[in-house]
């Protein structure tokens, strides 16, 4: 290690740049915990919970005959 390092070059904040936007939300903790639970080992549940949003709306547009198509694909268990 150096006696003196050169800050004057330096900036606060975050070192990585992103794309999303920082917001305050208040979740239910059982939904948080899903959550957490789902990413054990490795993840990040918060993309986690941006990942489920985006799925959700994106199927907003889905017409109601593919909905219920799929519901009853993913409700039947193979013979």
């Amino acid at each position: 290690m150096r006696d003196n390092y050169d800050f004057s070059e330096g900036k606060r904040g975050a070192v990585v740049k992103t794309t999303k936007d920082r917001i305050t939300i208040r979740l239910d903790p059982d939904i948080i915990q899903w959550f957490k639970d789902q990413v054990r080992g490795g993840g990040n549940y918060q993309s986690l919970i941006n990942d489920a949003l985006r799925h959700h709306v994106q199927r907003q547009g889905e017409p109601l005959e593919s909905t219920l198509r799929r519901v009853i694909r993913e409700e039947m268990h193979p013979v």
